[in-house]
């Protein structure tokens, strides 16, 4: 199934965790496309420094759950901390798309509910995939 994932950093040394991040994704998935990695302002939240974003694009063979469990795995080994909702972090990985799957579950939904509204996602989403799509939200397009 085709997987899109969002990476983001803006704590430590932003190139290597994410650099290693997706090291660390390709030992789970069959990654076929990263995008270029983008400086972005922090959305909402408190104040903090500006995030480190890309894009991945793969297949997995992964149950969406079971993907979820792994790059939970991958980000705690780097270090993040879950204290603030929405805070600073060494590493985040968001499941955007996992195939045509919708879900909506205390764990995980998908696709993902905020996906179409971020630029550090849709940008360098459409960096990769030109042809991106958001299941139930139709053609990715840039944000104005």
């Amino acid at each position: 199934m085709k997987v899109v994932i969002a990476l983001g950093s803006n704590l430590g040394d932003r190139t290597a965790t994410l650099d290693s991040a997706v090291a660390s994704l390709r030992k789970i998935i069959d990654v076929e496309k990263v995008s270029t990695y983008i400086e972005t302002a922090p959305v909402g939240g408190p104040e903090q420094p500006d995030y480190l974003n890309a894009v991945l694009i793969g297949e997995s063979e992964l149950e969406p759950i079971q993907l979820l469990f792994a790059m939970q795995e991958i980000e705690l080994l780097a270090g993040r901390e879950r204290i603030e909702r929405w805070g600073a972090r060494t590493l985040d990985l968001d499941l955007i798309v996992a195939g045509d799957t919708e879900m909506d579950t205390e764990l995980l939904t998908l696709p993902h509910p905020r996906a179409h509204e971020r630029r550090f996602v849709l940008d360098p989403w459409l960096e990769i995939d030109p042809g991106a799509f958001l299941p139930g939200k139709g053609e990715v397009r840039l944000l104005p």
